[in-house]
């Protein structure tokens, strides 16, 4: 069977029953062949170490050297290079167990103004690729490429190559790219080969390319799950392939549905445009500036309540959730998290702010607190919010049957014990529907 081909480093390409080793052209390895390479059109862009990459841009003498973005001695890993990551060190990992892992890292704090800046360009590059483009976070995003070969005069597999190709050459920064026939499996593809990667998967493989791999690969599956699973006999993803849905449905409820679905590769999700991401949010001032995580995450989990509430009651889920800090010295800073299942429950939304939050609490005083969701869609009538861990399941079931109190009570008739010696906050300032919140 002939297979279509391209080179990374000169984009020159093909379609040949032996795929060659080398670059016909010039010469390099850097080769990507598949047999669907120019029929797919859903890939997702991931920035490599994005935070640590632009440091290194702009001081070449930090390029062979570990590298940490991050705070100080009490605070946490932000992103670090592929050099410290050999020694262990990983994002949200607190910054003395990093320094005892990698003792000869350089240690920058992060300048976000410049990250953000450098992520604009590279959006726009984006842009001119297609008009659906679904941004996660500064540094990675969804592009649906379908339709725009007539445009490039060229299949999506080549205009993302050059795309690669020109953010590392023109910026400076390394990207790795996943395509596929829809978002689950994209993501997925652009985790396999990195940094500088360019991974396929293609319709065809899908089941077979699953199945071996760990069940813990679907987003979702944490630790406390995956081991229930393997009491139950269940370890690989073609595990579960062979299990009826019916009987995976009858074990793990919804959960079970969801699992016999990703487990095939299933994802009906579509890429929305930023024109199209709404944000739903709240936020309130507080009297004093606060700089503990304590009072912070109090804080958070009012607003967050607030938040849920009007998600529940317009009937809307959203799938990326958006903190906003603002400084007493009045500068913003707005962290996201994309979330594979939207949500509207309050729990699920608290729990994604507070892990960013964690990564902000240096001593800073803030004076603003807020958190938003983005990437609103109308709740289908499933569960929206009932994720593969069954932890998170109960914690789901408990919080609608709060719900159903405060519906019947009042709002205070049941308050999370969090909040319950909690003094009442200032009313929030709230944003409804509005195109703002955006990570770029």
């Amino acid at each position: 069977m002939s297979a279509d081909w391209l080179c990374r480093d000169c984009i020159a390409h093909g379609t040949s029953p032996v795929v060659p080793r080398r670059c016909p052209k010039c010469g390099s390895p850097r080769l990507r062949s598949h047999a669907e390479l120019f029929a797919l059109t859903t890939a997702h862009v991931d920035c490599d170490a994005f935070y640590a990459s632009v440091e290194k841009r702009d001081d070449p003498s930090l390029r062979d050297k570990p590298l940490i973005i991050g705070g100080g001695v009490r605070g946490v890993v932000s992103t670090c290079c592929y050099i410290a990551r050999q020694s262990g060190v990983r994002s949200a990992m607190p910054m003395f167990k990093a320094l005892q892992l990698c003792p000869d890292a350089v240690v920058i704090k992060p300048n976000m103004a410049k990250y953000v800046a450098v992520s604009r360009q590279i959006r726009q590059h984006m842009d001119a690729l297609t008009p659906l483009v679904e941004p996660l976070s500064l540094d990675e995003a969804f592009l649906d490429l379908a339709g725009t070969q007539a445009l490039h005069k060229a299949p999506p597999a080549l205009v993302l190559a050059r795309f690669s190709k020109t953010i590392e050459t023109e910026l400076g920064v390394s990207i790795s790219v996943g395509l596929s026939h829809n978002k689950f499996l994209a993501k997925i593809a652009s985790d396999l080969d990195k940094p500088r990667g360019y991974a396929v998967i293609g319709a065809a493989e899908t089941i077979s390319f699953l199945a071996p791999k760990p069940i813990s690969m679907i987003y979702g599956v944490g630790k406390v799950f995956a081991e229930t699973l393997r009491k139950d006999g269940l370890v690989t993803i073609g595990q579960l392939q062979d299990e009826p849905p019916e009987n995976l449905m009858r074990r793990y409820g919804e959960t079970g549905a969801r699992l016999a679905r990703l487990s095939r590769g299933e994802d009906s999700r579509r890429i929305s445009s930023d024109s199209e991401m709404k944000t739903i949010s709240s936020e309130t001032t507080f009297n004093t500036d606060i700089s503990s995580l304590d009072a912070l995450s109090t804080e958070l989990l009012n607003v967050t309540e607030r938040l849920s509430e009007r998600l529940k009651a317009k009937n809307v889920v959203g799938d990326t959730v958006t903190l906003k800090l603002k400084s007493a010295g009045f500068r913003l800073r707005t962290r996201a998290r994309h979330l594979m299942i939207p949500t509207q429950l309050a729990n699920v939304i608290y729990e994604n702010g507070l892990s960013l939050l964690q990564r902000e609490v240096d001593g800073t005083a803030f004076r603003l607190i807020g958190i938003g969701v983005s990437g609103i869609d109308m709740a289908d009538g499933s569960d929206p919010a009932d994720l593969l861990e069954p932890a998170i399941a109960r914690k789901a079931a408990a919080e609608r049957a709060m719900d159903r109190v405060r519906t019947r009570f009042g709002r205070e008739a049941v308050v999370r014990g969090k909040l319950y010696k909690h003094k009442p906050a200032p009313q929030p300032a709230e944003q409804d529907d509005q195109n703002e919140g955006k990570t770029r």
